[in-house]
């Protein structure tokens, strides 16, 4: 597998207001949690993989993951993706690009890792992002490392703050999957978000 796609960070960083605080990964969904169906689904797609989480890292030492904390919060997404970066660059510095998936999308593609990886070749872009029926998933994209350096400098001074600000500035490159019969970028938020993942799950299995 080429160096360009051996890298992955689920982004497990926020606060879950809508589903009462706590942790989304580890809700639990069809008697496991998110955590582990997202594990499922990229492992295999990966060489290595890490959880980009605040808080007490021991909750999250049983996924067999090194945990990333934010090095700089109170930026939502972007901290997140801020310590992929980082931790891409010091892990392999041969690496050149890092793949971050949201951790609350339990039901995500095989072929993500290839698809955004195969348009990054294919399009000459310098990075690429998941896409299904017309809607854009910014925090399912594969970053160039090269980008860190200016994504830290512009974060410093208050830009940049919103993941879709860099898709534009940094060119990406849009990839779409199908939906059917689950759009694997379908993502828990409440409640009711979770009693429908449960439905869907019958679909897939």
């Amino acid at each position: 597998m080429p160096e360009l796609m051996t890298k992955a960070v689920i982004l497990a960083g926020g606060s879950a207001r809508r589903m009462g605080g706590g942790d989304k990964p580890l809700l639990v969904l069809s008697n496991r949690p998110i955590l582990v169906w997202i594990l499922e689904r990229i492992q295999p797609q990966v060489g290595s993989l890490a959880i980009s989480a605040n808080g007490d890292p021991e909750r999250l030492k049983d996924y067999g993951c090194e945990i990333l904390p934010d090095q700089t919060p109170d930026l939502g997404p972007m901290s997140g993706i801020l310590a992929a970066l980082n931790w891409a660059r010091q892990s392999s510095p041969t690496a050149t690009h890092v793949l971050t998936v949201s951790g609350d999308t339990p039901f995500l593609p095989s072929d993500l890792m290839s698809r955004l990886g195969s348009a990054i070749t294919e399009h000459g872009a310098p990075m690429a992002t998941a896409a299904s029926d017309g809607h854009l998933h910014p925090t399912a994209s594969l970053w160039p490392i090269t980008a860190l350096a200016l994504i830290s400098k512009r974060l410093q001074i208050g830009e940049g703050q919103r993941v879709t600000d860099w898709l534009r500035m940094l060119n990406s490159q849009t990839v779409e999957w199908n939906t059917s019969p689950v759009d694997p970028f379908f993502n828990i938020n409440t409640p009711d978000d979770l009693q429908e993942a449960e439905k869907l799950v019958k679909l897939i299995l």
